[in-house]
């Protein structure tokens, strides 16, 4: 546990700044009315789509790298790293131009009303057109943290976040020298901080790390270094594509009942993605951790850390339900003073907490997977918590209670996906165990 608790903490701390640009932008945005709150929660499912892809194969990054530095091959670390890149790089671009090509069709089918479309489009294209500059980065930290240096990443993420926090007031509402900008000032801010991370991620990897080749390679090189990334990061990537797809939906679902409670579910999401820092953070500290144990063949401290992440997980969403429940309405209130956005958020924030104990066990049984070379395993726990539990559910709720039913489905979801989850996970160790002590 204190090695997990050491590789967890400094990946909490750059989570916070991840999920502080969506706060910053939120608190800041809300002061241009709830329109412009309504139309940033219809660009969250969509800005979370890019993202997803990018900590999938970020994944397969980091579970790649950690096995193949337990085994003590730095050319081939150097060889996977930059490959890995090039990669990150191609994907980004193929879909930034599809978002660009394909936006107003794809906020309708959102249910985004038609007056909201312009404001949409304010903020995503300056989004869409820079997202390059934070995906590469945010791949290399991947990288950085295979080597067990969970800390640098944080760093460069919270300096970020920072700059990202400076230019928003003053590009959104145009103070200084600056034009106003409004809603497309916060993708602007956005893409400014993002600079500095491409930067800051590049030289550490190069010039400290050393883990960039200084030369061109061969194409099958590079389809070689590929093979073991795409392996873990595809599925990956696809099973985390199917959180924003399936928040998208449920974004649909909300905005039968006006913009003003999707702007209302919008900025809960959010508040909620902040106190499920300590969970995503344990999560992403089993990768590193795990591979390395399993390219050193330690499978006791595989098990154990499975067994402590479980009881962090039950602690951290207990402490999270109880302050969120408790302070909802006044959490609410920072972002906006719509009574009725607040209703919606606040009833949102009472609700879904109740499962947060589950979406971190769910999330360390995914990480374990992956870790282990076992990325189908891991995808098919995302597929069955969202497609055959959340997705039906909701609609169901919806129909049956409206909003509060919508909210209650995705509480549920969480706790049946966690149980099959916890059940899997510990029968693969046992059988994995078992295997090896007949070996013995």
């Amino acid at each position: 546990m204190p090695t997990l608790i050491r590789l967890a903490a400094p990946m909490a701390a750059g989570i916070v700044a991840i999920m502080f640009f969506n706060i910053v932008d939120t608190f800041w945005v809300g002061r241009l009315g709830p329109e412009a709150l309504a139309a940033m929660g219809f660009t969250f499912p969509v800005t979370f789509i890019l993202k997803s892809v990018t900590i999938g194969l970020g994944i397969g990054i980091t579970a790649t790298i950690s096995r193949v530095l337990g085994s003590g091959d730095g050319d081939r670390v150097r060889s996977l790293t930059t490959d890995s890149l090039l990669l990150g790089l191609l994907v980004v671009v193929a879909i930034s131009v599809s978002g660009l090509a394909g936006m107003n069709p794809l906020f309708r089918l959102l249910g985004a009303p038609p007056e909201l479309l312009g404001l949409i489009r304010s903020y995503m294209v300056p989004w869409f057109a820079g997202i390059g500059l934070l995906v590469v980065p945010m791949m290399g930290n991947s990288a950085i943290r295979a080597t067990g240096d969970t800390r640098t990443p944080a760093v460069i993420m919270i300096l970020a976040g920072c700059i990202n926090a400076v230019f928003d007031p003053f590009l959104i509402f145009g103070l200084g020298p600056f034009p106003a900008m409004g809603l497309r000032g916060a993708a602007v801010a956005s893409v400014c901080s993002w600079v500095v991370a491409l930067a800051a991620s590049t030289w550490i990897l190069g010039w400290r790390l050393k883990m960039l080749r200084p030369t061109l390679p061969h194409p099958r090189q590079v389809l070689e270094s590929w093979k073991p990334v795409l392996a873990i990061g595809v599925p990956a990537a696809g099973t985390n594509l199917l959180a924003p797809l399936t928040i998208g939906y449920v974004t649909r679902l909300v905005a039968e009942h006006g913009p003003k409670a999707v702007a209302g579910f919008g900025v809960a999401t959010r508040i909620q993605s902040m106190a499920l820092i300590g969970l995503m953070a344990m999560g992403a500290a089993m990768t590193p951790f795990v591979g390395q144990n399993f390219g050193a063949g330690s499978w006791d401290r595989i098990r154990e850390a499975a067994r402590e992440g479980a009881r962090f997980s039950l602690a951290w969403g207990a402490a999270s339900l109880l302050v969120l429940a408790t302070l909802a309405t006044v959490l609410m209130g920072i972002f906006t003073d719509d009574a009725t956005v607040i209703a919606t958020g606040a009833l949102f924030l009472r609700i879904v907490p109740f499962s947060h104990w589950a979406a971190g066990v769910g999330l360390l049984a995914g990480s374990v997977f992956n870790a282990l070379g076992k990325p189908l395993n891991a995808a098919g726990l995302v597929i069955l918590r969202l497609l055959v539990f959340a997705v039906p559910l909701a609609w169901l709720g919806s129909r049956l209670f409206g909003v509060p039913g919508i909210f209650g489905a995705l509480a549920l979801a969480n706790i049946l996906g966690a149980g099959v989850a916890w059940f899997w996970v510990q029968r693969f160790l046992r059988r994995v165990a078992r295997t090896i002590h007949e070996a013995s």
